[in-house]
């Protein structure tokens, strides 16, 4: 099921990206006292009491000829538009002004619940200032200090209690997974010969696929997915089209609603940066993973091509060591076969779960064959480790000293635990905790 999502808008320089920050616990927008500094709208994970949901910051609205202006009032109608509820920020120094009341314009075709967030009451004696605002006509305004952390917490009951229901989905078989990767690496033909349908609109024209699309479908022998195809995600420096920058939303949001995330690659251009910072979101996310290698027909190859290619994906992409490399072609179909065995294995090996006594005879035998470190002459001592949660697979370890557990040793437990389980595809996280 999908988290709720909160959107923040407003003019220029009324706070917003601080209000974001502060819901969202740490610096994420770049904050400077400059009107519309915020260009792109950033999207990020919150929660309150309990209640999750996703959080987009969006540039300010205005209307007029400055720079970035058209642009910035048109992101944030895309942000409104995918919103469950809109935060309007508003600023009590400067009153109710021409901007807001065309905001507020703005917010009344959303036909979404719409919360007035009155900004900069840093102290009790403007409090009283807030009521000018009721006449927006979205209620009772809330004062608020996001430099201070004032009333961002009556602020989020507001928000929560304003959530649509969210029915629970039953549980079903279905695995869901979504292609991700630069715009024209082919992965909405991807979509269309893993089909065997033409279901997606494929064209070699960069971002064509604007929106993620769900489509599901069973093997012959029974297995139930949802492939998820996203539009491209484009390097932000490049990113010209509001339509682009909402796509990274979308694409984003799909990967959280993955099971298992296929990068997609273009043999013909090689590795860029931006597919590494694409494979990065969803390595973030902690989701099964599998890189494509698409367009392999048309790569002059030699009995060393692919194990070359492949040795540079795995020097690009240290951090996803544990995910396979698969070089595909969506004209030939070639390899594809393979890819719903290995879809549904990667599902498995992602919702795993080892049971105490057999992880722990594992990890002691581990450190019977490579002892833990020692710093200053002191060692350290692993106690127990347990398995507390699935996708991905996290475990604690137990140990007399956290600082003692260096990268090098976790990394030694990780592979050990990789080796005793078929963890091949997902990522394994390791915490560990000073035992008391």
């Amino acid at each position: 099921m999908s988290n709720p999502v909160v959107a923040i808008v407003g003019r220029p320089n009324v706070g917003k990206s601080t209000v974001f920050n502060r819901i969202a616990g740490e610096r994420i927008s770049i904050v400077e006292d400059i009107a519309g500094v915020t260009r792109d709208r950033i999207y990020t994970h919150s929660e309150w009491l309990g209640q999750k949901f996703d959080l987009i910051d969006t540039g300010g609205i205005d209307i007029g000829d400055e720079p970035f202006l058209t642009q910035i009032t048109e992101q944030a109608e895309i942000a409104i538009n995918e919103a469950d509820v809109i935060v309007f920020v508003v600023s009590v120094k400067e009153g109710v002004t021409d901007a807001d009341e065309k905001v507020a314009h703005i917010l009344y075709r959303s036909d979404k619940p719409v919360i007035v967030a009155v900004n900069k009451v840093d102290n009790p004696e403007l409090k009283g200032d807030i009521y000018d605002f009721y006449s927006l006509g979205f209620g009772e305004p809330v004062a608020i200090s996001s430099t201070h952390g004032i009333g961002i917490g009556d602020l989020l009951d507001q928000v929560c209690r304003s959530f649509p229901e969210m029915n629970e989905q039953e549980e079903d078989n279905e695995i869901k997974f979504s292609l991700i990767g630069r715009p024209n690496v082919g992965k909405s033909s991807l979509v269309n010969a893993i089909l065997g349908e033409n279901r997606v609109i494929v064209s070699n024209i960069e971002g064509t696929t604007r929106d993620a699309i769900d489509t599901p479908f069973v093997t012959e022998s029974g297995d139930e997915f949802s492939v998820i195809d996203t539009a491209g995600i484009r390097k932000k420096g490049k990113v010209y089209e509001n339509t682009e920058k909402y796509a990274v939303l979308r694409a984003m949001r799909a990967i959280d609603r993955s099971d298992v995330v296929l990068v997609v690659l273009n043999a013909e251009e090689g590795i860029r940066e931006q597919d590494k910072r694409v494979a990065g979101y969803a390595h973030e996310a902690g989701r099964g993973m599998i890189i494509l290698v698409n367009k392999w027909d048309t790569v002059k190859k030699d009995n060393r091509t692919m194990q070359e290619f492949e040795d540079l994906i795995r020097r690009e992409f240290q951090y996803l060591s544990y995910a396979p490399i698969i070089f595909v072609s969506a004209v030939t179909k070639q390899r594809l076969d393979k890819l719903p065995a290995l879809i549904k294995r990667i599902n498995e090996n992602h919702e795993r779960r080892i049971s105490s006594s057999v992880l722990n005879d594992v990890i002691m035998d581990a450190i019977a064959r490579n002892p833990t470190p020692t710093d200053n002459g002191k060692r350290l001592r692993i106690y127990y480790t347990t398995q507390v949660a699935v996708k991905p697979p996290t475990f604690v370890i137990f140990v007399n000293d956290t600082e003692l557990m260096h990268f090098s040793y976790e990394r030694f437990i990780e592979n050990q635990i990789r080796e005793a389980f078929d963890f091949v595809g997902t990522p394994v996280h390791i915490i560990e905790r000073r035992r008391k």
